[in-house]
């Protein structure tokens, strides 16, 4: 019986199994098999490094919800780099509000789906402090419940005597595609921000 099986192992013993093709018998060995799965790399490309950290910032599972905001409130710091606006931008993938309806994300109840129409609150009065701000400060930090987390944080801009404090409210999603990660309910200025209208 073992003699049978070795023979079996030999590459003339696999011809006996090989069907003919165009009138000449193909000779297919074990090796022949296992040569294919070697041309897949058990590697990273080299260029995956580079994929990864051109990946957009934004939410990461592995965030708090104080990480989340202090990463939103750097990208504000350093808006302008790698390019315009790109702070803003952070803060719209970090927003936990639905593009098809309207927001109290500022406060007042605004169709905030277009990007565009986001961006330009923050370049209003109230809200502009944030872009480049020079010093910003925690000033209270709350787990109102098991996913809602509330932070309170005076900033200082880069205007003289330009200085004001905007409260964070994040949410912990749970379920959906989003399982997990902290998103930005709301960012609310401390006084009245849209007494005069705001066009956006």
């Amino acid at each position: 019986m073992m003699a049978f099986c070795s023979s079996l192992s030999s590459p003339q013993s696999m011809s006996l199994f090989s069907k003919p093709y165009n009138g000449e018998r193909h000779i297919a060995s074990v090796s022949s098999r296992f040569r294919a799965s070697a041309d897949v790399p058990d590697f990273l490309s080299a260029d995956w490094l580079e994929s990864r950290r051109k990946r957009p910032f934004g939410p990461r599972l592995d965030f708090s919800a104080d990480e989340a905001v202090n990463h939103q409130l750097d990208a504000l710091k350093y808006n302008d780099l790698p390019r315009q606006d790109y702070g803003i931008e952070v803060m719209y993938r970090f927003a936990g509000f639905d593009p098809f309806e309207r927001s109290t994300y500022f406060g007042p109840f605004f169709d905030l789906g277009q990007f565009e129409r986001f961006r330009r609150i923050f370049h209003h009065s109230t809200y502009r402090v944030l872009l480049g701000h020079r010093e910003k400060k925690i000033l209270s930090s709350l787990r109102v419940e098991e996913n809602r987390f509330k932070q309170r944080v005076w900033i200082r801009g880069t205007r003289p005597e330009e200085e004001e404090i905007f409260q964070f409210t994040m949410v912990q999603r749970v379920g959906g595609s989003w399982d997990g990660y902290w998103l930005t309910e709301s960012l609310l200025h401390d006084g009245d921000s849209f007494s005069g209208g705001v066009a956006y």
